[in-house]
């Protein structure tokens, strides 16, 4: 493989910071917790964040994502209508207060899920979309395997108790990075601080709407075995956090709780694009193709969090075979990109092909074999 150094976005800001002090992360008062950042996918703290616990209505993100993702593919719509079952009407804790037998857009329900935390709602989206909550639980759990979630298992569309119904801080902040970047439309109803239906005006039950501006979601829960959680996003400038508190002992705990993480990485951390998705990277040569250059790069945009004051300690090391030959397929991995703070490796990624190379005619061919036989030489 051979070494290269890349060039990084002309759009980055050069200037050095001067380096702050760093101090240890915040210990809460919870059973677990975690931050993250929604770009880059770094973990800035986290504390038992594998630990399986019961999620309460921080279920309903689940719950909401994948009513999201039947919209967006088409299968339903916003303005369906859904009729409500006399098992949604009767389902306990919060709710929206739909009445059995009325007809209620999937929009409404929606709103009702994410800011009223109705169970009503949820249970009536669940059997509008599978036909039953135990089978919409079924289309849960397979979402949960898509994402990666290794400590989450669904037994209902709620979060109301159940002895195998649990998730944890990392899995919760998956759900919720996942919300944020792949139906960005829907994302501003986390935002909403009060929803009014059947002339019944509720608050979003997430504090920090109302203290921080910067917080713009995601949901709150609560039961008596899981305490009181919070999963809560914000974003300053060009960097959007994700903070999962779970199991404190109070509403105003979880906002105190979830502020102090919040606070501390918009604090300490910078996060910012190294490299946008399809930027070409290097062009280096190819053996007996119609052209005699390839195009590299990256296939996604390449987000970085690290500590303020050290992003002049960043190096990016491209590694490249010493000789590509055509054919070369568009998306073919040829090599990657190595980017390290200091002597840490803090990132590794795919370099691909941009683009796709045909062999050459035969003269071409056998021309480019000559020089890469004398070239081999020397």
């Amino acid at each position: 493989m051979a070494e290269q150094q890349p060039q990084p976005d002309s759009r980055l800001p050069q200037k050095s910071l001067p380096q702050p002090m760093i101090p240890t992360p915040p210990s809460l008062d919870a059973s677990s917790w975690i931050l993250l950042d929604a770009n880059s996918g770094e973990v800035l703290v986290e504390h038992n964040a594998d630990e399986r616990l019961p999620p309460a209505s921080l279920t309903k993100m689940m719950t909401a994502y994948i009513v999201e993702k039947e919209i967006d593919d088409g299968n339903i719509s916003d303005d369906d209508m859904v009729t409500i079952s006399e098992h949604a009407w009767r389902t306990g804790g919060s709710r929206m207060f739909v009445r059995e037998g009325t007809r209620v857009k999937v929009d409404d329900l929606l709103h009702g899920v994410v800011i009223q935390s109705g169970n009503d709602a949820s249970v009536a989206l669940a059997e509008y979309v599978a036909g039953s909550e135990s089978s919409f639980a079924d289309l849960m759990n397979q979402q949960a395997q898509r994402m990666g979630l290794e400590n989450t298992h669904f037994a209902n569309a709620t979060g109301l108790p159940h002895e195998d119904h649990y998730s944890s801080a990392r899995d919760l902040a998956t759900i919720a990075r996942h919300i944020i970047r792949d139906y960005p439309d829907h994302y501003q109803i986390y935002s909403k601080k009060y929803f009014t239906y059947n002339d019944i005006r509720q608050p979003n039950r997430n504090r920090l709407l109302w203290r921080d501006p910067a917080v713009d979601g995601l949901k709150t829960g609560h039961t008596e075995e899981a305490g009181y959680c919070l999963v809560s996003s914000a974003k300053q400038d060009d960097m959007r956090l994700i903070s999962v508190v779970m199991g404190t002992q109070s509403d105003e705990a979880r906002a105190q709780e979830s502020q102090k993480l919040l606070s501390y990485g918009f604090r300490f951390f910078d996060t910012f694009k190294l490299y946008q998705r399809g930027a070409v990277l290097n062009q280096p040569r190819i053996w007996g193709g119609a052209r005699d250059n390839l195009k590299l790069g990256v296939t996604q945009d390449i987000y970085l969090t690290v500590p303020q004051g050290r992003r002049d300690e960043m190096t990016a090391k491209l590694n490249i075979p010493e000789t590509i030959k055509a054919p070369v397929q568009a998306g073919q991995q040829l090599g990657s990109l190595q980017v390290k703070l200091g002597d840490k490796v803090i990132r590794e990624q795919p370099l691909v092909a941009l683009q796709s190379v045909e062999q050459g005619g035969f003269f071409k061919r056998i021309w480019d074999s000559i020089v890469l036989f004398v070239t081999g030489l020397f």
